[in-house]
């Protein structure tokens, strides 16, 4: 091909993903259907990010999906009374063109593929959320929450809880919201209204709230009701404690993202969020790195069925640990973060079998904190009932990422030169890098990414829609 070919080809594909931009937006906006391309959102993707998604489907198939092969079914997609679902637009085209060789027929296609969303009669309200803390992950949260700003969007952030309430504090929630060493910038504005002791992000209207303890707010005050509040502090941990938050007016539910004591149920989005029960007033969303490994645990115990095995964690540090070296209750967490590795505990391998009550017993575990600030590694050394190899291991677990019921949950890479920093911002509880994998006879040993602040707010994003009962299904099935 020459320069100008290469030049021209580029042209087409740049054109076609802004043409694709609208026709993504109102899907959702206004029909609560969020595209996805071979799992990978296209919801306020830039060109470029669309158009390198599609080049990222040959890890999968083999080939490279074109957009002039993609395009069609966006189109398509636009005009079916189609409601209040995840649409994998990749799939949809992929199997079509294996048998098919011209577009005549994307249309019946789509409406086959599609019917159970299709005049589907939306009945679900708009429910409110709280998010009572607002550190890394109540910001993450607050992300994605108001990326999803829309009339048909049915989780509504209505308010933010701190302590304090110091002069300027307003405007330093709004720059920390607006800007963020990892993750970088916000996808939008953010605005601060003074009087009303508010922020405003991107047409999202949110009451900052102070209060010292989570029983002294009436949040019917701010029209807020029969909400759910989000506990980002991880200062209550127990049904006594997250319990204060029933006690303030309009309050239904309430979800901690960290891992719950006594009898609160656990919850690994994807692996057993069917064990919330209407009744449930307090439920916890485990831990990031219960998150990242429970599901990959399910699917080997499935498959290979597991005797025993053992998790070491490689973890970024946080923000418990101190910069310097100082004071600290717990054993080595007083050494400098940014310069030291750090062994310390984890409860992650044994929190596992509060979700896969099989696995209990099986599992010890043990955590290196290291000097990045963030995507951590879990390293899974398995005794396996069964015998397997490196291949058969990495093509079902590859398998699994696409067409399973964990597809939201696993991702899958091949690449040979990916590192901790290009996990950033993956959505993905965790994701298996192929290469590394150690497989022979009744033994495994999986390596797994992780975003332990992104990776892990997606997943309490599942965890609340499923609390609130907002269901949301995904086509095409497996």
């Amino acid at each position: 091909m020459s320069a100008d070919k290469h030049l021209q080809s580029w042209q087409e594909r740049f054109e076609m993903a802004e043409a694709m931009q609208p026709l993504l937006g109102k899907l959702y906006r206004n029909q609560g259907v969020e595209v996805v391309l071979y799992g990978k959102p296209l919801l306020n993707a830039s060109t470029i990010e669309i158009i390198k998604s599609h080049r990222l489907v040959r890890r999968f198939v083999g080939y490279k999906l074109r957009l002039r092969e993609s395009f069609p079914f966006v189109e398509a997609l636009s005009k079916l009374a189609v409601k209040q679902c995840k649409v994998d637009i990749g799939k949809l085209a992929i199997n079509y063109w294996r048998e098919h060789d011209d577009a005549s027929e994307i249309e019946a296609y789509m409406s086959r593929e599609l019917a159970p969303a299709i005049d589907h009669e939306d009945t679900q309200e708009a429910r409110d959320v709280v998010l009572y803390g607002f550190g890394r992950i109540g910001r993450l949260l607050a992300r994605l929450l108001i990326e999803r700003t829309g009339v048909s969007n049915k989780l509504r952030l209505r308010a933010i809880v701190l302590r304090g309430g110091r002069k300027g504090d307003l405007e330093k929630r709004a720059s920390l919201l607006r800007r963020d060493s990892v993750h970088g910038p916000f996808n939008g504005s953010v605005e601060v209204d003074e009087e009303n002791n508010a922020l405003i992000a991107n047409g999202t209207y949110i009451q900052v709230i102070y209060a010292n303890s989570p029983d002294e707010v009436d949040y019917t005050k701010y029209g807020i009701s029969n909400a759910l509040v989000v506990d980002n502090t991880g200062i209550w941990k127990d049904e006594d404690g997250l319990g204060l938050h029933l006690k303030s007016k309009g309050v239904a539910k309430v979800l901690l993202t960290a891992p719950a004591k006594g009898d609160i149920k656990n919850i690994v989005f994807g692996v057993n969020e069917s064990d919330i029960l209407s009744e449930d007033k307090i439920v916890s969303a485990a831990s990031c790195t219960t998150n990242a490994i429970t599901p990959i645990l399910k699917a080997m115990n499935d498959k290979y069925g597991i005797t025993n095995g053992h998790v070491e964690t490689i973890h970024s540090y946080t923000n418990d640990q101190n910069l310097i070296d100082n004071y600290h209750s717990a054993d080595r967490r007083g050494r400098s973060a940014p310069l030291n590795m750090v062994i310390t505990e984890t409860g992650a391998a044994k929190a596992v079998a509060k979700a896969l009550p099989e696995l209990a017993g099986k599992l010890t575990g043990n955590a290196i904190r290291v000097p990045t600030p963030n995507v951590s590694m879990a390293i899974i050394s398995l005794n396996l009932e069964s015998e397997t190899d490196k291949e058969q291991v990495n093509e079902y677990l590859r398998d699994m990422s696409l067409h399973s019921e964990l597809q939201n949950q696993i991702d899958f890479t091949e690449s040979t030169e990916i590192v901790s920093s290009d996990l950033v911002g993956s959505r993905y509880a965790g994701v298996v890098d192929s290469h590394a994998t150690i497989a022979d006879g009744n033994r495994a040993i999986l390596y797994v990414w992780y975003d332990n602040e992104f990776g892990y707010s997606c997943q309490v994003v599942g965890v609340m829609q499923k609390m609130l009962e907002l269901n949301c299904q995904s086509l095409p099935n497996c």
